[in-house]
């Protein structure tokens, strides 16, 4: 912790435990005299929890259920639960098809992604899918064991404290991004991986076509979202989605961060993939604005920047990326 932006910013303002979710004596102690709880705690690399198996399930679904075991078995203070959950619930998300139907496509094969077919395609005529924003009635079809946590989560603290009387929410949030995010670990998103390999003078190496987008929210926003949940009781009983309701591609987040940090590193674009990795999923934010009146403040534009700023304050060690593509590669999760 001596290390962290966060715990720098957090140390003379919080009480701060150092422990683990899934340490029943940790979390008793830090629930005592609480009303509210924050449930962020968790695994998040998509693609390491599809090897990393037993740790993803221990600490995101083992980790919840200690949680819930102590506030439904003891005398508790706690009236709201809101737990972090994911757009990974969702898989590819919403798509339409040539006709206007609502088509929710299997997961990608990867003979289609060797052969550069990336976009999600029609079963009965072979057309390409168009994305559209994913609301929270879609389909749940995760495509990897950290979204199946995650899942797991919203569903064991919703089912758990509404059966005891106490308020619960659970939100999805979407690509969550911004000053205080880890710029050592590979597992938590292209921007900090983008990041790294700029300031270290290497190449961007980007997946498939490029145009794989993502719904990129800023942390203000998602602070925003977290606090009216906590506070409102309209969100209790809900799963809400959490983003930007923009979709941005990848290759544009990439010569984005490039111009940003005024630094000429190629962008390559590879063709390569991984494989159970998502084309496009953005929010549907109609339920937050319902529930929550919960809109977005900071754009893409606004939030990358501020994002950059901060970055480049920061000591900026060696990446990563190649030793978490290497663990992929080795298990057949990484292709080109």
């Amino acid at each position: 912790e001596h290390t962290s932006p966060l715990f720098a910013s957090i140390r003379d303002v919080v009480r701060f435990i150092k422990g683990s979710i899934s340490d029943a004596d940790t979390v008793a102690t830090a629930l005592e005299g609480q009303e509210a709880v924050v449930h962020l705690a968790a695994e998040t690399g998509t693609g390491q929890s599809m090897y990393e198996i037993t740790r993803y399930v221990d600490v995101n679904v083992g980790g919840t259920a200690v949680l819930l075991q102590r506030i439904a078995n003891h005398p508790t203070t706690v009236r709201k639960v809101v737990v972090a959950s994911s757009r990974a619930v969702y898989g590819e998300g919403k798509y339409i098809d040539s006709e206007g139907n609502e088509v929710y496509p299997r997961t990608r094969s990867a003979e289609d992604l060797r052969a550069g077919l990336f976009e999600p395609r029609c079963e009965k005529t072979g057309a390409p899918l168009s994305a559209q924003a994913t609301d929270e009635r879609s389909r749940l079809d995760p495509s990897s064991v950290y979204g199946i946590t995650k899942l797991n989560q919203e569903q064991m603290v919703l089912t758990v404290c509404g059966a005891i009387g106490i308020g619960a929410a659970a939100l999805r949030y979407q690509n969550v991004y911004g000053p205080g995010q880890s710029l050592r670990n590979p597992y938590t998103g292209i921007l900090s991986i983008f990041s790294t390999r700029i300031l270290n003078g290497k190449p961007i190496n980007v997946f498939e076509d490029g145009r794989e987008s993502r719904d990129f929210v800023y942390i203000d926003d998602v602070i925003e979202a977290t606090h009216r949940a906590l506070f409102r009781p309209t969100s209790s009983g809900h799963a809400i989605g959490i983003g930007s309701g923009v979709a941005t591609d990848v290759l544009t987040v990439a010569r984005s961060l490039v111009a940003l940090y005024g630094r000429e590193v190629p962008i390559e674009v590879t063709g390569a993939f991984r494989v159970g990795d998502i084309r496009h999923n953005y929010a549907d934010l109609a339920l937050a604005r319902r529930l929550l009146e919960f809109s977005p403040s900071v754009s893409f534009e606004q939030g990358l920047a501020t994002f950059a700023e901060w970055v480049k304050r920061q000591e900026v060690s060696e990446d990563g990326y190649d030793r978490s593509i290497s663990e992929m590669a080795a298990k057949g999760l990484f292709r080109q």
